[in-house]
Formats: C-alpha cells, sequence, structure tokens
C-alpha cells in the first residue's frame, strides 16, 4: 500500500508539473515600466521636485503604497489621482513647494505620452503571429490607458485593455486578478502576467496564474513570495520560452 501511495503521489507531482507548463492561451501584460519606459517622465517629476532626481523612485513607490491604501480601506480614486497625491507627499516631506496645479502638470499629461521599451514591438509582434491572446491589466484607468497605446504605438497589438478602474481594486489584490482571468474566460493554469514589478508578480502567483518576470532598469523580485515561471530581459525571449 504505501509503495502504491508513493507511485501515485510521484505521478501526481509530474502530471501538476507537465500542466503547469503548458503555454498560455492568455496574456496579460502589465503597462507601466512593463511595456512603457517610466524615466521618460522623470524630468518633469524631478523638476517639480525641485531638481531631486534621487526621489523619482520614493513618488512611484509611494504612489502604489496609497493605492494599496486605497484598497485597504474601500476606496478609490483613480491611478492619476494618486500620483497627484503622491508627489505633493513626497515634496512636502522634502521641503519642496509644489502646487497641485503643478503636480498635476509634472505627471497627468507625461504618464499618457510614454515611450514603449525599444523591446515591446518586436516582441509584441512575435507573440501575436504566435497565436497569442494579448490583454493589458493595468492600474492606470480607462482613459488613460488607451492614450498610452495610441502615444506609444501599441493598440493594434492587444485584443483588449482591462484597467483595475472597473473593478476598483489595485493589483495586487488577488479579486482584481480573478476579475480579469473571469472576464477573459480562462482558468487561472491558462493566463500568464508579465510584469517588471515584484508585487504584480507575486500577486498573479498567489491567483494561480503563470508569470514572467521582465528585469527592466532597477527593477527585482520580491523574494518572499512565489517564484515567478520565467525571467527574461527583453520581451522576444518570451517568444522562444514558450516555443
Amino acid at each position: 500500500m504505501k509503495k502504491l501511495v508513493i507511485l501515485l503521489f510521484t505521478v501526481g507531482l509530474f502530471t501538476s508539473s507537465v500542466f503547469a507548463a503548458k503555454p498560455p492561451k492568455v496574456i496579460f501584460f502589465d503597462v507601466n515600466e512593463t511595456l512603457l519606459d517610466l524615466n521618460a517622465m522623470r524630468s518633469s517629476v524631478t523638476d517639480a521636485l525641485g531638481g531631486r532626481d534621487d526621489l523619482m523612485a520614493l513618488w512611484f513607490s509611494t504612489m502604489l503604497h496609497h493605492s494599496l491604501v486605497d484598497n485597504t480601506t474601500d476606496r478609490f480614486h483613480t491611478f492619476g489621482e494618486i500620483g497627484v497625491a503622491s508627489l505633493m507627499m513626497v515634496a512636502r516631506a522634502n521641503d519642496v513647494a509644489l502646487t497641485q496645479d503643478q503636480a498635476k502638470k509634472a505627471i497627468v499629461t507625461p504618464l499618457r505620452s510614454l515611450p514603449a521599451h525599444p523591446d515591446v514591438k518586436a516582441g509584441l509582434t512575435a507573440l501575436k503571429k504566435a497565436g497569442y491572446r494579448l490583454i493589458s491589466l493595468t492600474n492606470s484607468s480607462n482613459q488613460g490607458v488607451q492614450t498610452q497605446f495610441e502615444n506609444a504605438g501599441l493598440i493594434e497589438f492587444f485584443d483588449d485593455r482591462y484597467s483595475v478602474e472597473d473593478i476598483k481594486r489595485y493589483k495586487p489584490d488577488l479579486r482584481t486578478y480573478e476579475w480579469a482571468l473571469k472576464k477573459a474566460g480562462v482558468a487561472p493554469h491558462e493566463a500568464m502576467l508579465v510584469a517588471a514589478h515584484g508585487w504584480d508578480i507575486a500577486g498573479a502567483k498567489a491567483a494561480g496564474l503563470q508569470a514572467t518576470f521582465i528585469k527592466r532598469q532597477g527593477k527585482v523580485l520580491y523574494p518572499l513570495a512565489l517564484e515567478p515561471d520565467y525571467q527574461i530581459d527583453t520581451l522576444p525571449e518570451l517568444v522562444e520560452l514558450l516555443d
């Protein structure tokens, strides 16, 4: 009996491993920093913060932090609104004089005009050619991501665009990934998230999705989270891995 149990357990592990390794039917993409280069707005944010280039990362992490505050307190503001509020907070904490209008000007227009990373169009083209269904899943608003994709020339690559604005729960809330899966009509193991953020990878893996971490400059994985299925330096590498 013991031998039988061990055999069944081993076969179960093998089957599960093969099952999880199957190419996804849907590939979800994070947008900011994953597809679009946030460094392009570094100058506008730096200027708003009195020339403090070192505060750029603090502003972005403050924005992410307070999106989760909205999740926890059952409130919702657009990513742009949280971005402006966070810039005001960083400015105040560092004794930089900044008005709300100045903060908005430094963020909203530049955020919607970010260029795609150099590898993105080639990678998306190859994935589309291979037959994958591509959907963006972003913390940006519906109008915001549409404008971003139009300005970056990415509209044609995506079958659909999902925004947390519709569920009012920012990633990495597990309910957001579950909502996206239901909307796309796929099971967790049939979907993959591609993201440059460790927190996004952590959320996707916890929700049962496959995940690929793209190593954009300065981005690292959260070491206490479930590991991604793949790690890549450029998007075209994903096509080869899934082939």
